[in-house]
This record gives C-alpha cells, structure tokens and sequence, in this order.
C-alpha cells in the first residue's frame, strides 16, 4: 500500500501546533505497519533547509504565478522518512510561519500557494511526475491541502483514492469567489456540491466534498462537527456525507515525549521514581524567577492564544489560584489583548506567575516536566495533544469535556479516584465557576499526598502511541484503494 501524505508543515523542519507533530510522526508509525508512505511538503525556507539528500526530480511548469517549480526528494531528518518538496522561491521562500507573514497577516496568495500544494499532489500520485512511484491513497490534512481530492477527481483515467483529516474545522482556507479562476479546476466544481461556500471559495470544503473518506483526529470531534456548534456552518455536508466521516484519535511520538530519556529535562524521571520530576520544578521556578517552593501547587499553560483555547478563564481564576498559594507558567502566543494580560499579571505577581510570548520546543518539555497542572480549558479541541504529553510526564490535564480532551482525560471524582482510573480534572461548562472549581478540586488533591501520588501514576501510565491509530488508517486505506478499483 502506497501512501502520499500532504501537509503543510511537519515537526522537526516547521511547526505551529498540533498539526506539525501529526505530521512528523504519524507517517513513521504507518511505515512500521508496512506501509510505503512518502510526504509531500511545500519548500518553506525550513523545510528546503533541514530536509536531507535532496535532489531534484522534475521540473514543471509555471503555475500559480510561480515562475519556476521544481520537486525535490529527499528523506525527515529525524525520522528518514521519503520526502517530496516543491521548491516555489515565488511562493514559499519568505519569511513567518507557513500562513502569515512577520505582520501577522495571511499572505494575499495563500490560495495559489496551497493549490499548488494540491495539485502536485493529485500529479504525483498518478506517477506524472516520479515515474518510479505511485500512490494508492493520497491522505491530504486540513483545509492547506484540501483541494488534492478535488484536483485528483478531475483528472481524466484512473485516480487514487483519497483521504482528508480534519485538524481544526474552524480554519477553512476560505477565498473571495474572483480568486476560484487562479486554482485551474472545471467550472462545475465551483457548486453547493463542490467548492463554494456562501459565494466563497473553501478549500476545507473541497476536501470534505472530493475526498473518498473524511477523518477527524478524536471521536468525540467526529460527532460535535454533525452539529451546528461545532460545525462551522459545515455541519451539513459533514452530516451529508454519513458512515464516511470516521474520528481516529491522535497519538504522541513517545520517542520525543518521555521524561525518562528527554534531553533537554535537567533530570530525567519515571512514574516508579519521581525525584527527577521535583528537580525539574525546582529548576524551573529558578529559571523563571519564581519563588522556589516544592509544595505550591505549579500550573501551566502551553498553547496559541485564541479564545478556542479558553486561557481567559485561567486569567479570570488568577487571582485565587494566587490566593491559594498555587503558581503559573505560560507558554504561548497569539491574541495581542490576551499576551498582554498575561505580561500584566506576570508584573503584578513576579514570584507567582510567568509569562513568555512565543514559543519553543525544548522550553515547552522543560515547562511541562517541572509543572503539576497543565491547563487546556478549550472552548472546543479536535484533538489536543498538550494534555498527551502532560499525562505521559505525569503533569495532571485540567480540561474541559470537549472534543479529544473528553476522549483522553479521565475526571478525579470520587468513583474514578476509587476505580484507579482518574487521570486529571474535567469541567463541563466554559465559565470561570466551572473552571475554578475544578482548580479548587486540584488544589484539593495536591493535599493529599497519596491521591497525587495514585494520579500520577495512573497518568503516566496510559498509552497513546501512533501505532493504534496507525493501524485504524492501514484499515481505512485499504477500503479507500479497494473502493475506486
């Protein structure tokens, strides 16, 4: 089974959020089923920088105001897995991240730039542009690659099947109707069955329409996207495309998330021996600035600033958190009035509460080893994978019942803490008395040394390694390849 994996970003070359660590290690884990997976990357500056052996493979023509194209192969330097690139200079040789320019706007031809991506997609699947290979599936990921199945349908001859995952419904790659002309599809495509959505362009809808099988990255996603909450104003053709719409729950890459061989921790830990654990906290209240104490409750935020993410409801609950002696460490970046509200309450209680705006990878496993809590309060999450890898480091999730964190996080009420099968704390509605009570249920368990203790090593032993869900995409794939035979 050959496998075309698109996407806009993959850890370690690029990476804004979840979809990049998806994308670095899922392709892996099929390859350790058996599968022949090859990614399909644009040649951000990143990406063309850190892959390894790259070496030309066909030159094509001028396309979506792209002077010169080249696909470049090469291999993950982390992982060795085959890589395609387009190497488009006119397009994705800029700076910011993959969608945004250093202003912090879209990039006006983001259309062009995301079209290419899906139409050297359709054509290397069919082998027109690597003779030495083609594709049985073409798995395609959020609205960035959205338009592969719709370039891959209106190819003339035989097609591969297609598959498309949902990330974030929100994000919809939606273009005026006057930019549909720049894609090159058939006029027809653009149609309430097809492209257009309340006389725009949406690339998310193309992959929804076009591709053969859709998936979302939680079951409990899968359901909420049916409705008109979570649906985005989608929920129709979700709901239209029935028994297609499958949820396959995200996984960690336990090579890169574990705190008994993480590199960058100051001392690494397990759940049988937890002394490194309190090493790491101390040396992050001492990175931080903040007041070194091994029994303040420490929680933490890694994540974007949106109000998808809920972080308001921390900010409102600050001040007791303070109260109750607890402290907080914040990673993230994103809404400018939310960034300074954090640099605020950072200023307001220097000992109590940290706030750096940005991101890194290394300083998000240190934050994450050395805190107690880890908050995602999302307004609604797909997946979520911060709560993953606080449970696997033994730093208790505290979230709200949404999405995959609903589908991960088992809530210490009193009969999952009798069953040993509580794992964090879950609230239900997105308010600060919701959110401050499970806060106060937290500080409640910190007390109790021994509940702490059964929590922690019930969370660092649970499992979400790829190769579960790796195995439900084998099974997928080879419905999808069966089906358009």
């Amino acid at each position: 089974m050959r496998v075309l994996y698109v996407a806009a970003e993959a850890y370690p070359l690029e990476k804004t959020g979840g979809l990049g660590d998806v994308t670095g290690a899922l392709p892996p884990a099929l390859i350790r089923q058996g599968l022949d997976v090859r990614l399909l990357l644009p040649g951000l500056p990143a990406i063309i920088k850190g892959m390894l052996d790259l070496k030309p493979v066909a030159k094509l023509e001028p396309a979506f105001s792209a002077r010169a194209i080249t696909l470049l192969a090469g291999r993950m330097p982390d992982s060795g897995v085959p890589a395609y690139v387009i190497d488009a200079p006119d397009l994705y040789e800029r700076p910011g991240n993959p969608y945004l320019g250093p202003d912090g706007r879209d990039w006006g031809d983001n259309h062009q730039r995301f079209a290419l991506l899906g139409s050297v997609a359709a054509r290397l699947a069919t082998g027109s542009l690597d003779s030495r290979w083609t594709a049985d599936v073409i798995h395609s990921h959020d609205w960035h690659a959205g338009l592969a199945p719709a370039y891959a349908s209106a190819q003339s001859g035989p097609r591969p099947g297609t598959v498309f995952t949902i990330h974030n419904l929100a994000y919809q790659g939606l273009f005026p109707y006057e930019r549909y002309a720049d894609l090159g599809l058939p006029p027809e495509f653009f149609a309430v069955d097809g492209l257009e959505f309340y006389g725009q362009v949406s690339f998310m809808k193309a992959g929804l329409f076009f591709a053969d099988r859709v998936t979302t990255v939680s079951p409990t996603y899968a359901l909420e996207i049916h409705g008109p909450e979570e649906g985005c104003g989608l929920e129709g053709v979700i709901s239209a495309r029935g028994g297609a719409v499958k949820g396959i729950l995200n996984g960690v890459d336990y090579q890169v998330w574990n705190p008994a061989t993480d590199p960058v921790l100051p001392q690494d830990y397990t759940a049988a021996n937890l002394k490194g654990k309190a090493a790491c906290k101390a040396a992050l209240q001492a990175d931080l600035g903040l007041e070194i104490r091994p029994d303040t409750l420490l929680f933490c935020a890694v994540s974007r600033l949106t109000p998808q993410k809920g972080l308001d409801l921390a900010l409102n609950a600050l001040p007791e958190i303070i109260r109750q002696g607890g402290q907080l460490v914040l990673l993230g970046s994103g809404d400018a009035d939310m960034e300074e509200r954090f640099r605020q309450a950072a200023a307001k209680y220097p000992q109590s509460v940290s706030a750096t705006i940005g991101y890194d990878e290394a300083f998000s496993h240190k934050i994450i080893a050395g805190s107690d809590v880890v908050l995602v309060p999302s307004r609604f999450e797909p997946c979520g994978l911060t709560q993953l890898y606080g449970l696997r480091y033994g730093t208790l999730p505290l979230v709200r019942r949404v999405g995959g964190l609903a589908d991960t996080v088992v809530d210490a009420n009193q009969s999952n803490l009798k069953n040993d099968t509580a794992t964090g704390f879950v609230f239900e509605s997105a308010d600060v008395a919701d959110f401050s009570d499970a806060v106060g249920r937290a500080f409640a368990a910190y007390g109790d040394r021994s509940i702490w203790s059964k929590l922690i090593r019930r969370a660092m032993a649970q499992n979400f390694s790829w190769d579960e869900a790796a195995l439900e995409y084998a099974s997928l794939y080879r419905d999808v390849s069966e089906g358009v035979k």
